[in-house]
């Protein structure tokens, strides 16, 4: 594996336990100032948050309305700056089909990991 492709694994895992953690200030130091995050919600396209600025306040509110929101990535393909995880979401104790869902997201690294 090269050099550049293990980084941005390690950026992706670095961002995978700040958001288990719930730590906003850890998630935003893997994002640029020009960072631009597309939400699930509300369907059937989303919300669209650009800049350090609005995405910090998406995740402050989001973690805030979500104490136990997990994230697990179950595959993870990166080549160099970029990669693509399929994930699952989980929020709730149950852990039931009712408490989780699951997407995939694409992010470029270093310092981009807007899944």
């Amino acid at each position: 594996m090269d050099t550049t492709t293990a980084e941005t694994l390690a950026t992706i895992e670095h961002f995978n336990d700040a958001f288990n953690r719930h730590d906003v200030d850890a998630v935003m130091s893997l994002m640029t100032d020009d960072v631009i995050f597309e939400n699930t919600t509300p369907p059937p396209e989303g919300e669209r948050y650009e800049g350090q600025e609005a995405v910090r306040a998406f995740w402050a509110t989001f973690f805030a309305g979500t104490p136990q929101a997990q994230f697990s990535a179950e595959d993870t393909i990166a080549a160099g700056d970029r990669c693509t995880v399929r994930w699952r979401y989980s929020w709730g104790m149950a852990q039931s089909a009712a408490s989780t869902f699951s997407g995939c997201g694409m992010a470029r690294s270093p310092r981009s990991f807007p899944m």
